[in-house]
């Protein structure tokens, strides 16, 4: 046996395979009966860059990247030398009764990317604690109670974070939430102005780019939301969790959009360079200054873990390599080439409703055809099944046939969501863009759709 210290990765190696069997008895079975049922367990044991090998060898393409966490794709080199030169330097980490320097230096740095009126950061362990820690500073600000979101939202999953979802299948079975929140239709400036006509609403908040519809706020929205808020005396919130940090071409979505700067904005996710949790609530001084007001309230809103070291390094990691490798760029270029090609091959595809997004942050959406019988009973025969399968005829041949790893955007949905490494090439959309040519036309053909249903209930049986 290999000692558990001096030979860790030859003690994991002699647990290889087990992992969907200690799942199913100690984590989430339910999971795991859903990868084996569409063939989603191919037992991954490398991981570099946009690419993914499983035990057999085989390569796949990233286009998941954990919900947005890797834009700077798998394990990158520079980030896990910072983080390897943290850990033998045995520093001081949260001493608590001080003030740590990479803490400063990561805030320093995040807040030249996001605009002249943010300047003060508060650090988190995730993308729902940061949206937590919003909610918490527009209701201190403000003195206000109500928040108003929109439909189809995705904010988070803990309490507060959840009274703001615009999904109810994500609430079902899980009680009563914060009180105050207000659901309005995206995009939609005359219910945002009556929701807010009271001037009794401490925040708006807003993803630029919705996580579970990739529907683009509208530049006309952004500002009469600005202004409106500014009127009302509400704070105006970007939630950039999944669009920020240079997905969508820019640092952040909200500069697409000119004269616009959100009062508070959420970051998360990308800011860990796929390593160690971190997010980070940005607002302006004054409202943080308003939690934080004197020596007795200085701890008022905390956390154990949001300015550990490795934390505070892989952002600073994470911020110079975006610069650096100039990813932003690289996500502006690869992403009007694979959108201006997926509405190309869209077009020949009769269930292909839309495809939209910013960057390479994407997706498309399927729908009923408007003509074609056989092309109307086969969505229909699906759909009788469940809302949402058609999306994983996309999804499994596109992992099966050609190794490239997605999965639809949401419950009730038919949106699949495609989040490449800001890393990638010109020749992996090509290799992203052939194999969705295949699985899109593939749709029409008698038997396709028969084919992945066998798959499903195979793997129903086997899991």
């Amino acid at each position: 046996m290999a000692d558990f210290y001096a030979d860790f990765h030859g003690w994991l190696q002699q647990h290889a395979g087990r992992q969907y069997d200690l799942h199913a008895e100690h984590v989430n079975a339910a999971f795991v009966k859903m990868l084996k049922t569409i063939g989603f367990d191919k037992g991954y044991t490398r991981a570099q860059g946009p690419y993914l090998w499983d035990k057999d060898g085989n390569k796949y393409l990233d286009l998941l990247t954990g919900w947005g966490v890797f834009a700077l794709g798998r394990n990158h080199p520079k980030v896990r030398n910072v983080m390897e030169q943290v850990i033998a330097k045995d520093l001081p980490n949260l001493v608590r009764m001080d003030c740590s320097l990479l803490s400063g230096l990561a805030a320093e740095t995040l807040t030249r990317h996001a605009s002249h009126g943010l300047a003060s950061v508060f650090f988190t362990n995730s993308g729902t604690e940061t949206v937590e820690g919003a909610l918490k500073f527009a209701r201190c600000f403000t003195k206000r109670q109500k928040i108003v979101y929109c439909d189809h939202a995705f904010h988070g999953l803990t309490t507060g974070s959840l009274s703001i979802n615009g999904a109810d299948f994500f609430k079902e079975r899980f009680g009563e939430f914060v009180p105050g929140a207000v659901k309005i239709p995206f995009n939609d400036i005359a219910a945002l102005e009556q929701a807010l006509a009271g001037k009794d609403v401490a925040a708006f908040i807003v993803e630029p780019v919705q996580g579970k519809t990739c529907d683009v706020v509208t530049a006309e929205f952004m500002r009469e939301a600005q202004r409106l808020c500014k009127a009302s005396g509400a704070l105006f919130i970007c939630d950039e969790v999944q669009c920020g940090l240079g997905r969508t071409g820019k640092w952040f979505c909200f500069q697409y959009f000119e004269g616009i700067e959100p009062d508070i904005l959420c970051v998360a996710k990308a800011l860990s360079g796929g390593y160690v949790p971190v997010g980070a609530v940005v607002t302006r001084p004054e409202i943080m200054k308003s939690v934080f007001n004197s020596m007795e309230r200085c701890v008022v809103h905390s956390n154990t873990f949001g300015q550990n070291d490795l934390a505070m390094a892989a952002a600073l990691a994470s911020l110079h390599v975006i610069e650096d490798e100039k990813l932003v760029e690289n996500a502006a270029i690869q992403g009007e080439y694979v959108m201006r090609r997926l509405k190309e091959i869209g077009q020949k595809c009769p269930f292909v409703s839309d495809v939209r997004g910013k960057g390479l942050m994407f997706g498309i959406d399927f729908a009923r055809p408007a003509g074609g019988f056989l092309l109307q009973q086969k969505w229909d025969a699906l759909h009788a099944m469940n809302f949402g399968v058609f999306g994983q005829t996309i999804i499994i041949p596109l992992l099966q046939q050609h190794r490239i790893l997605t999965q639809v955007a949401g419950y009730h949905t038919e949106v699949i969501k495609f989040l490449p490494p800001m890393t990638v090439t010109r020749e992996d959309m090509d290799w992203f863009i052939t194999a969705m040519e295949d699985v899109l036309q593939a749709t029409t053909r008698t038997g396709s759709t028969l084919k992945t249903m066998v798959k499903l209930g195979m793997g129903a049986v086997r899991a």
